[in-house]
């Protein structure tokens, strides 16, 4: 497999993984701030959280990195947490918006 398809793969996953607190899924809400992938097929995670002091946080980063190991292809996964920039909702898919209302 291909990195593209892998990539593919790994969004197609994470579109999977839903917010606790809102059902939308972590994609479509702007969570994942950068996908990177290695020449040996490790995903490399750059997410945050609609606020830091969600208490499922633990939860979802766990939801995330196992999302990601169980994609084909994915050799490995690492996961930075960040709250720099800070998410808003400027971050959401117009199908995220439109799910919440918004549009």
């Amino acid at each position: 497999m291909n990195k593209e398809s892998v990539l593919r793969d790994v969004v197609r996953a994470l579109r999977q993984v839903y917010d606790p607190e809102i059902s939308v899924n972590i994609y479509d809400l702007g969570l994942i701030y950068d996908l990177k992938i290695d020449d040996d097929h490790k995903v490399f995670v750059t997410m945050t959280l609609t606020a830091p002091n969600c208490p499922m946080a633990d939860q979802l980063v766990e939801d995330v990195v196992e999302a990601v190991k169980d994609v084909p292809g994915v050799t490995d996964a690492a996961l930075e947490l960040v709250f720099e920039p800070e998410w808003d909702k400027s971050r959401m898919s117009e199908a995220a918006m439109l799910e919440l209302g918004l549009l």
